[in-house]
């Protein structure tokens, strides 16, 4: 079986791990067309990271209007299709947006059955020509695969009739993302007006406004002898970097800056605590938190907010509080640093929770599954009568967009 992802995602080395957990599956051949950057809003230009060596292609193909989540597109996409002629086509790429309708669509000229992948677990009515684009996916597509609970739901009352299954984006090495190999030395619990013995709460992510950072420094300036290791870089790193010189932060707040994935296993081993601070937001919330679980694979106890999908993928390896409350967010950080018994169990439960339910191989496998599912059904897809089909409306749609210039 031949397999072909498409993917702006799997710039990251560590991502790319799971393309060989699935080529080692007999009979499997894997290709991934990947962009040679991408620019992330807010954040700066992601390059490619190549593996060191790989049992799966890797195609780069430049994309255009790179940094437009939705808009963006592959040029030249139909004849790297009729070139590569897989047997399963894997658009990694939400249900409206612009490359998920021209992969689609290119598809279904060739007669390749295709499936797409859909974090959004915000219920939101799509204007033009999202919507159409949205109408046409979930006609077609011969399977549907969502990120969380919510995401399924929503593509359920958005008319998809069929096949569907909840499965992360990607799992997690645990071979690579391990625990100290020895344990921390205990730390005494921060007294109110004195000094305690020092540790370092840990952030990793996109420093912007929905990821919540700001709580979180104001919850660590609240606990004496607390550092706080900030990983990650965005719009908001200025605003963090003049709050962490102000008097009851200073010389306390390291800015790691974005590190390659490959070095992210040896941040989180530097961390006594993880914190993930997500905000909702009328646009966002927190769609799985990937950090939590690469944390939680270190054996870092972690602590979530109750944004989105959270608060499952924690379980009870964790504690949560209620999202923009700082004092029960340091009331959870003050617990877990005084009490050692309760960060050991934790960090126990969190590592057993990833090899359980998110490692590559499990959830490579379940994409496998799926995979053999989507070649077993012969291109069948999600079509059903209130949903609608391209040829209601590309009219319309044609006179938006020259659409015809995406499926050359």
């Amino acid at each position: 079986m031949k397999i072909l992802i498409l993917s702006k995602a799997l710039l990251a080395a560590s991502y790319q791990h799971q393309l060989n957990v699935l080529a080692d599956e007999p009979g499997v051949e894997v290709a991934a067309v990947v962009p040679p950057a991408w620019r992330e809003p807010g954040v700066g230009v992601i390059p490619l990271e190549r593996p060191a060596a790989a049992g799966y292609r890797l195609i780069v193909r430049p994309i255009a209007l790179n940094g437009h989540f939705h808009l963006y597109y592959w040029p030249g996409l139909g004849r790297l299709l009729r070139a590569e002629r897989p047997d399963v086509l894997h658009v990694d790429e939400e249900s409206f947006n612009l490359a998920t309708w021209q992969a689609l669509s290119w598809a279904m000229r060739l007669g390749i059955p295709a499936l797409f992948f859909s974090w959004a677990n915000i219920y939101r009515r799509l204007p033009p020509p999202f919507a159409w684009f949205e109408r046409y996916n979930l006609a077609h597509a011969a399977f549907a695969v969502a990120g969380n609970q919510e995401a399924a739901a929503i593509l359920r009352r958005k008319g998809y009739g069929g096949k569907l299954r909840v499965i992360p984006q990607f799992g997690v090495d645990e071979n690579v993302f391990t625990p100290l190999p020895t344990p921390r030395s205990p730390l005494s619990a921060p007294r109110p007006g004195g000094q305690g013995e020092e540790c370092t709460i840990g952030y990793a992510g996109r420093l912007v406004p929905p990821k919540g950072v700001p709580d979180l420094m104001e919850a660590v300036a609240g606990i004496p002898g607390a550092r706080l290791l900030l990983v990650g870089g965005g719009e908001q790193e200025a605003a963090l970097r003049r709050r962490a010189e102000e008097r009851d932060l200073a010389g306390r707040v390291e800015f790691a800056g974005r590190v390659p994935s490959e070095r992210l296993p040896e941040m989180y081993r530097r961390m006594d605590l993880f914190v993930l601070p997500s905000r909702t937001t009328p646009r966002w919330k927190e769609q799985f938190g990937r950090v939590l679980v690469e944390a939680m694979a270190c054996g870092v106890p972690v602590v979530g907010s109750e944004s989105g999908e959270i608060a499952n993928v924690i379980g009870a390896a964790g504690l949560t509080y209620p999202e923009g409350d700082v004092a029960a967010l340091r009331e959870r950080l003050a617990r877990l640093l005084g009490d050692a018994a309760l960060r050991e169990e934790l960090g126990r439960r969190g590592r057993e929770r990833v090899l359980g339910h998110y490692t590559q191989e499990r959830v490579a496998g379940a994409y496998m599954e799926v995979y053999r599912e989507v070649r077993r059904g012969g291109g069948k897809t999600g079509r059903r009568e209130d949903v609608g089909t391209l040829e209601r409306w590309d009219a319309p749609a044609t006179r938006v967009l020259p659409l015809a210039h995406f499926l050359r």
